[in-house]
């Protein structure tokens, strides 16, 4: 009986504070999809993990992206890059540059930002669109949400 007791304490535990569903275990990956579903082969990775620069410094969290078979940013309007962009809603967002590699078929995005502190929960990370003179950043082109990573 006593068993039974504890098992469905810790079931009423699991379902009473879900937070700990939203974190997750670090490293993880996860693949972007496109937000347009008809950009069928443009695909992108996001790598998250914690990263220790500066020895006598706290690890800060990484987060690494790559998109492949993007379209051309001026097909979009005034645009002329792509854009790292991570969030959490309601509480903190990260932008960065990322840079086109020289290639036959169009370039490969990348790009990567080490400093983050903030509590990796209910986070999106995304390649948004960019106009490197303005700095304006644009609509979203590729998605992923923590929850999928691996």
């Amino acid at each position: 009986m006593k068993q039974f007791v504890l098992v469905i304490l810790m079931i009423s535990i699991l379902v009473i504070y879900p937070a700990q569903s939203k974190a997750t275990t670090l490293p993880c990956s996860m693949v972007l999809e496109p937000v347009d579903k008809k950009l069928t082969n443009a695909k992108g990775s996001a790598l998250i993990y914690k990263v220790k620069l500066i020895p006598q410094s706290f690890a800060r969290t990484n987060i690494s992206i790559l998109g492949v078979h993007l379209p051309k940013p001026s097909a979009y309007g005034n645009y002329d890059s792509y854009e790292g962009f991570a969030f959490i809603p309601n509480e903190i967002s990260w932008r960065f540059r990322l840079y086109p590699t020289q290639e036959i078929d169009g370039p490969t995005w990348a790009g990567r930002i080490d400093d983050i502190t903030a509590k990796m929960e209910n986070v999106e990370v995304q390649i948004r669109l960019s106009n490197s003179n303005s700095k304006k950043l644009g609509p979203s082109i590729l998605s992923g949400k923590i929850k999928s990573c691996k």
